[in-house]
């Protein structure tokens, strides 16, 4: 089983999405035994927290439900329970190793570096543009799997 942990800043806008698109994409191909998928936060902020109503929007209008998610922290045991630690920009990948620790960042990524646009997602909690987050956060999700042999 490969098991995907997503992070952003406070795992209520991209990284939720990030996780239930990769739920959604992993369903579809009827791959839900070989994976499991889940997200966190850098920060401790929003913990508790439901998803963000503009990923929640998003999501409910392609038929993807993010019902009974709210926002956890990463932890550093977490470097053990995942195969890939994949965050969503610089500033989330600084946070990653600093609570993973510095030696543990082999399983580190950022989700844009399964694309053919390498770098970060931008944050809708600024930009209110969900469904540009929409678009990139779908290119990293089918990129991963093309690049675990799920093309």
């Amino acid at each position: 089983m490969i098991k995907v942990l997503f992070v952003c800043h406070g795992n209520i806008c991209r990284s939720p999405m990030a996780e239930f698109v990769m739920k959604d994409l992993v369903a579809k191909r009827g791959l839900e035994a070989d994976f499991y998928i889940a997200s966190a936060a850098t920060s401790g902020e929003e913990i508790g927290n439901p998803v963000h109503h503009g990923t929640r929007n998003k999501l409910n209008s392609l038929g993807i439900s993010t019902k009974g998610k709210c926002a956890i922290r990463l932890t550093k045991e977490d470097y053990n329970k995942y195969d890939y630690l994949i965050g969503m920009d610089r500033y989330n990948m600084t946070n990653m190793q600093r609570i993973v620790g510095m030696n543990n960042i082999e399983k580190l990524s950022l989700l844009m570096d399964y694309t053919d646009r390498p770098g970060s997602i931008a944050d809708p909690w600024y930009s209110g543009d969900f469904d540009a987050t929409y678009e990139d956060v779908l290119a990293g999700c089918i990129g991963l799997l093309a690049h675990l042999g799920y093309a």
